[in-house]
């Protein structure tokens, strides 16, 4: 190998530091990707030059960030396919595993979509991670950087710790890279988990949808002012969303009352130190200005269909 690294004009050790340098350099490009397609989708008559300036990339130049656009479809006029391939990256791929599925109960499948939130300069992002079954908020992370560590992997952390799933649970996303990472792959393999992935980055609309809905419905409203306050308005957002916002899929139930009130014999939350199914009339005609109704001990009952 001392003869290869001569004839490359490398030392043993600068090889390998290129390599890692090029590893991280991929791995930022894969995780920007989904970044750059929400941001188009808001932006869609902009320039990849203004995006670039609207994203305010630290780590990578604008030639590079250009070069990735034009690369992956983001030109104006034209729609990313975003379509993952095997490459020489290593992308791994997962069969889509919900699709023409019927779903019964809660803890079958786990949706997770990764969105950003910009605050005067700077972006942030938040991780969803949602029982497709019920519509529950499950676990979530606010984040200031794009990696695994600070996004996917803590909202699954949360989620498993509330949950307890048993084996079997299968997990949708859009098959970013922070959903296929080691340290993310590890995890799901220890709690006998299974990844599912759709075939485009837009296949995965539940987990979107409640994108849109806790961005737009609840957090721009609050109107956080910083990071530290994105978090506390986050928590709320979710807090409302799960224990008061009612549903129209749950008979107009919450999500968090349509878990409690579904009919013996299906799967259990257990105990949900996430959020306590309780809370005050006053909180709720604060936050959504509606008369409370007498609560009625109807068993629910309901099929999801993903097609």
């Amino acid at each position: 190998m001392s003869e290869v690294y001569r004839y490359i004009g490398y030392s043993k050790q600068g090889f390998h530091q290129k390599m890692n340098r090029c590893l991280r350099e991929q791995e930022q490009q894969i995780l920007l990707l989904p970044l750059i397609a929400e941001l188009r989708d808001e932006h869609p008559g902009v320039g990849v030059r203004q995006l670039f300036l609207i994203l305010g990339q630290r780590h990578m130049g604008r030639d590079r960030f250009e070069a990735l656009c034009f690369a992956n479809g983001f030109k104006l006029g034209h729609r990313p396919a975003f379509k993952r391939t095997t490459d020489s990256r290593g992308v791994i791929r997962f069969p889509n595993l919900i699709e023409g599925k019927e779903f019964t109960s809660i803890n079958q499948v786990w949706v997770s979509d990764i969105t950003y939130y910009q605050i005067s300069e700077a972006f942030f992002y938040i991780t969803f991670i949602m029982d497709l079954y019920s519509r529950k908020i499950v676990g979530y992370s606010v984040s200031k950087r794009l990696l695994t560590e600070y996004t996917t992997l803590p909202a699954l952390q949360m989620a498993l710790k509330v949950r307890h799933p048993v084996s079997g649970l299968i997990f949708h996303s859009d098959g970013g890279g922070q959903y296929y990472s080691k340290s993310f792959q590890k995890l799901i393999l220890a709690n006998q988990i299974k990844s599912s992935m759709g075939e485009i980055v837009y296949d995965n609309a539940h987990a979107e949808r409640i994108n849109g809905t806790i961005k737009n419905q609840y957090i721009k409203g609050y109107n956080p002012t910083d990071f530290t306050a994105l978090v506390t308005k986050t928590k709320r957002a979710v807090q409302n969303y799960n224990q008061v916002r009612p549903h129209s899929s749950l008979n107009q139930k919450p999500p968090a009352v349509f878990e409690k009130r579904m009919p013996a014999g299906s799967s259990s939350t257990g105990t949900d130190d996430f959020y306590s199914v309780r809370v005050t009339a006053v909180q709720q005609q604060k936050n959504h200005q509606y008369r409370m109704r007498p609560k009625q001990s109807k068993s629910v009952n309901k099929t999801v269909n993903v097609i």
